[in-house]
């Protein structure tokens, strides 16, 4: 009988911060291939330092980090980690197309002056088809929504084909029925058995999506657990807030 695959994500003891401080520490967290989960947290809370230290723009400070059974530091090929920012626009001045932008996700494979292969090009297909942008592949990234852009960033992580997809904020700043498209393109992704940690404030947007959330605050994880779960431990929160005020 085969050993089980370790898990996707293991932090132990983990800190992050920048410059020598620590943002967020003291961090135990799993996360299993095909999970996907939902890291919450006021502004300030530590959530966002806590997954770009995955991707290595936060620094690792202390504790055990591990991604795909391997620590981090040690990590042969950091493709295998998806990363979509917090971005609410992907025009800069330079006109390029949806299939032209989803295909840099690919640069970090082989040189630039390289060109592209079938197998390339069918990746790009592949990962605008997944974003719900197969019919917008030519169109210039400048005439699309601030939705649309969004899921170009998707597409344009998803086309390298990692292990794992970290996304900041992806419903954050478009409008309700620009959300309800990103979020049938996330449970597509979730159906297929992608792995993502997203951090949001928009949990409503991502009813059905998630299988854990994962609360951070004041720099440390205050709730590990299921969506049913979190619900009780909100009306805990609640009630004792409740009960506090009345004295």
């Amino acid at each position: 009988m085969s050993a089980p695959a370790p898990p996707v994500v293991e932090l132990r003891g983990a800190a992050f911060g920048y410059r020598g401080r620590p943002v967020v520490s003291d961090v135990d967290l799993t996360v299993r291939r095909g999970e996907v989960v939902a890291v919450l947290g006021p502004n300030g809370s530590g959530k966002t330092t806590l997954v770009k230290g995955l991707l290595g723009l936060s620094e690792h400070l202390s504790g055990q980090v591990e991604v795909l059974g391997t620590p981090l530091a040690r990590l042969p090929d950091r493709t295998r980690i998806g990363y979509v920012p917090q971005r609410h626009t992907l025009v800069g001045g330079v006109r390029a197309t949806v299939a032209e932008v989803v295909a840099t996700g690919l640069l970090a494979r082989r040189p630039w002056y390289r060109p592209a292969t079938r197998a390339d090009r069918e990746a790009v297909l592949a990962a605008v088809e997944a974003a719900g942008l197969a019919d917008r592949a030519r169109f210039d990234v400048e005439t699309l929504s601030g939705g649309q852009q969004r899921r170009v960033l998707i597409a344009r992580a998803l086309v390298a084909r990692p292990d794992v997809l970290l996304m900041d904020e992806p419903t954050a700043g478009v409008d309700r029925a620009s959300q309800d498209v990103l979020t049938s393109v996330l449970r597509r992704l979730a159906d297929a058995g992608t792995t993502m940690a997203i951090v949001t404030h928009e949990l409503s947007a991502l009813r059905g999506v998630v299988d854990r959330i994962v609360e951070v605050d004041t720099g440390h994880v205050t709730f590990d657990g299921t969506p049913e779960g979190y619900a009780v431990h909100q009306g805990a929160l609640a009630r004792s807030s409740g009960r506090t005020a009345a004295r």
